[in-house]
């Protein structure tokens, strides 16, 4: 037997890996893209549009957004509810929406009449368990 440790997570080295050489040889190979990366890719290509009477050069994602934007415009509910979730998820990932306000005096007494409303149910389902 050699003077060389062998056991758990140290193999003999005939059977080790040799330098620059991979474990899983037919892995994904350099060069390949995610899908992220051609979604991103696809949708920076640009298109040749016509848009009042002007031939003009777009993104298709740009493009994408002017549709969706005609669309809700002219009525479609599904598209203004696609364009105005997208726009509030960004601008709040992107913390621009603007600050809280103060709450008015209108405002904290609804609160107040809520807030006593569903404590006196909770006070009285814990009642009624406790029966």
């Amino acid at each position: 037997m050699s003077d060389e440790d062998i056991g758990y997570k140290k193999p003999p080295k005939k059977h080790q890996f040799k330098p620059g050489q991979s474990g899983n040889k037919k892995g994904r190979p350099k060069g390949t893209k995610n899908l992220k990366t051609d979604l991103m890719e696809e949708l920076a290509e640009m298109i040749t549009i016509k848009e009042g009477g002007k031939a003009k050069k777009i993104s298709k994602q740009r493009a994408m957004l002017k549709s969706l934007a005609v669309k809700a415009v002219q009525g479609d509910l599904r598209a203004s509810n696609t364009l105005l979730t997208m726009t509030i998820k960004l601008l709040t990932d992107e913390g621009e929406l603007p600050d809280e306000q103060e709450l008015t005096a209108t405002d904290k007494a609804v609160l107040d009449a809520y807030a006593k409303k569903f404590i006196s149910k909770t006070e009285f389902t814990e009642a009624s368990d406790e029966d």
